[in-house]
């Protein structure tokens, strides 16, 4: 498959032969509620999947976790046997209690049973990146990641891992990181009204870095601001587009994963990377990334 400039165009993952377009799409949603337990539409699931490859994605994130077992398990179903093309990125170092909560898994063992578990769930030999998520708090919290990095590349030895990335993660960690291992890519919160980032992303663009932005569970806040929604009405597009394509725009190292369980809303976020958005209505946009919230 060939390049598709209106996903975005293509960014090549530093030291590697992977060359995604950087509209992609992320699974999590394709889980039930709280990213727990099957979805309430199992084939609208597979749907939005084959619609997603269909349309050009060649980026697809994931974890084991969510669900757990069951997106993977989707992908596999929805997917396999898997385009060439295709980079699937998952994520370790947490999992889910019985109660849906998300816990901390970043042990030696823990790490190697996350693997095997993302490997047989998704059908795969290797996995083609995979992202250790900090878990030392609810969002980036400082803490020394080597231990379960230096495992991670224990595995990357062996074969079952691609690639490594970081999620989760604060400028220092980052920086350990690198120190430790090859680091493709890293993936935190980061939108138009949450922008703690804006340092670590040009820091990692000037050294070819990937950074994938996500998205707090519950919903998307800039949504609810006045200004994306003017110069949504104003672009005869949709504020979740406008959102989508100031990300796009904000730095050529930034891949998005938008996920969604509706080939609808599915083809309104790919239809956001051929927005094109005017200097006078970014100058608005940045302001929102400043306001008091």
């Amino acid at each position: 498959m060939t390049a598709q400039p209106h996903l975005g165009g293509t960014f090549t993952f530093p030291g590697t032969d992977i060359s995604v377009n950087r509209m992609g799409y992320g699974a999590m949603q394709l889980a039930g509620p709280h990213v727990f337990g099957p979805p309430k539409d199992h084939e609208a699931a597979l749907a939005v999947l084959r619609k997603a490859i269909e349309s050009g994605v060649d980026h697809i994130d994931t974890s084991d976790f969510y669900g757990p077992h069951v997106t993977n398990r989707i992908i596999r179903e929805a997917l396999a046997p898997y385009p060439d093309d295709l980079t699937i990125v998952t994520k370790i170092g947490a999992r889910r209690g019985a109660d849906a909560s998300w816990n901390p898994a970043m042990s030696a063992d823990d790490l190697e049973r996350a693997i095997h578990d993302n490997l047989r769930n998704l059908g795969r030999e290797k996995i083609d990146v995979v992202n250790l998520r900090a878990m030392f708090g609810e969002g980036p919290t400082e803490g020394s990641i080597a231990e379960p990095l230096t495992a991670l590349t224990r595995l990357q030895q062996q074969g079952l891992v691609g690639h490594i990335g970081l999620s989760n993660v604060t400028a220092k960690q980052v920086e350990e990181g690198r120190s430790l291992a090859e680091i493709v890519c890293v993936q935190n919160l980061y939108n138009l009204a949450h922008r703690d980032d804006d340092a670590l992303i040009d820091a990692l663009a000037a050294d070819g870095i990937a950074y994938v932005p996500f998205f707090p569970l519950g919903g998307f806040s800039p949504l609810q601001s006045q200004a994306l929604s003017d110069v949504a009405r104003d672009l005869g597009a949709t504020p979740m587009q406008v959102a989508l394509a100031w990300l796009l725009q904000r730095s050529p190292n930034i891949l998005l994963i938008p996920g969604t369980s509706s080939v609808a809303h599915l083809e309104e976020n790919l239809a956001a990377a051929s927005l094109d958005l005017p200097d006078e209505a970014c100058a608005v946009l940045d302001t929102i990334g400043t306001a008091d919230h």
